[in-house]
């Protein structure tokens, strides 16, 4: 618009590889599925290495007046922040240091990505987000790294990373409204308790309560566990997916509204390359593959720290004894269920079974 009214109008993109918008099918039409689009980043994008730092940055003759940064009373009067302090080293050093460790850890990458109770990821999203570090800085050092070979899974994610701002560059208003519009009519239950339970980390399912508890705590999620807690949401609980989007949006350290949006429509199915409708992630079992021993439960929910394994996931499971040993009793240290598994499953089934068939009614009629 700016170069129409002839006004000279660049573009400087740092916090991508790509600039949105830049990859288009053989049909001018933006990619919905995510594997094509990695192919086309493949084949298509030279990815520029990072510019040197510069030596200097001019400052101004006359710095403009301004406030003092306390003067604007920005952190709470409460410190609900301290466990973001603990957690994390905001800054380039911070982003360095993590990069530096990623890349020892980096061979093992495939096999640990998935484990929660592990620090197998690279915990860079929040300093990407802010610019702490640059993509391609991650990645060309993740290329030349000496774990380079196993390189390709966590280049992906990167790509994944495009894929979203891809998207939202295209679809801007799938921060509200999902890309499939069948989706507009599902019959949503909202329920302010339920919503409130799953914010709280009260649930009764603990791989859920763990991550809830994470992501408050620490302003961070396993990429995992954000899956299961987001299906858990939409499917257990029929909750609409934007009132988890925007919970996520007021927590998470790394909230970035591309990626945000692009994970919650593709649990919930109405997105592009969205799971599939009857994907519906069962919490328990979740929980006993990429949590096997329960470490990570019992870190984040220590009303469980002395279940043992076979339990840790479902302590409802647990005889009477059992829970005694272990200090717990159902519905008053830890919550009952606030759903059935079975139930709810067959409830979500029903419901996206006939969201669907609306959906291809209406385009049977079109």
């Amino acid at each position: 618009m700016l170069r129409e009214e002839g006004i000279d109008a660049r573009s400087f993109n740092a916090s991508l590889l790509v600039e949105p918008g830049s990859l288009e099918t053989k049909a001018g039409e933006p990619y919905k599925v995510f594997t094509p689009f990695w192919r086309a980043m493949l084949q298509q994008i030279e990815v520029p290495e990072p510019r040197p730092v510069p030596n200097r940055v001019p400052a101004p003759s006359h710095w403009p007046r301004s406030s003092a940064l306390r003067d604007l009373e920005l952190e709470p009067t409460i410190d609900w922040a301290a466990g973001i302090r603990e957690s994390w080293q905001p800054g380039v050093a911070g982003a360095e240091a993590r990069l530096r460790l990623f890349d020892r850890r980096m061979g093992g990458y495939e096999e640990t990505r998935d484990r929660p109770d592990l620090e197998g990821t690279s915990r860079l999203s929040p300093h990407l987000h802010f610019g702490e570090i640059g993509p391609r800085e991650v990645w060309h050092r993740a290329g030349r790294s000496a774990q380079s070979r196993a390189a390709g899974p966590y280049l992906r994610q990167l790509v994944w990373r495009e894929f979203a701002h891809h998207l939202l560059f295209h679809f801007p208003q799938t921060t509200r409204e999902p890309l499939r519009p069948e989706f507009l009519e599902f019959p949503w239950q909202p329920d302010r308790r339920s919503l409130r339970a799953w914010q709280q980390g009260r649930t009764g399912y603990p791989i859920v309560d763990a991550g809830m508890r994470e992501l408050w705590a620490t302003g961070w999620m396993h990429n995992r566990v954000r899956m299961v807690t987001a299906s858990f949401l939409i499917k257990h609980l029929l909750q609409p997916w934007q009132d988890g989007a925007r919970w996520f949006w007021d927590t998470l350290v790394d909230a970035d509204l591309a990626n945000n949006t692009l994970g919650w429509q593709w649990v919930a199915g109405s997105g592009a390359d969205a799971a599939p409708y009857f994907r519906i992630f069962n919490p328990i079992l979740q929980g006993k593959k990429f949590d096997p021993e329960g470490d990570y439960v019992r870190r984040w929910v220590p009303e469980l720290a002395r279940l043992g394994a076979p339990h840790i996931h479902a302590p409802w499971t647990a005889s009477d004894t059992i829970l005694r040993e272990a200090g717990i009793e159902l519905g008053k240290t830890y919550p009952e269920p606030i759903v059935d598994h079975d139930a709810a499953r067959a409830r979500a089934l029903a419901a996206y079974h006939r969201t669907r068939s609306e959906g291809d009614g209406e385009r049977a009629e079109s």
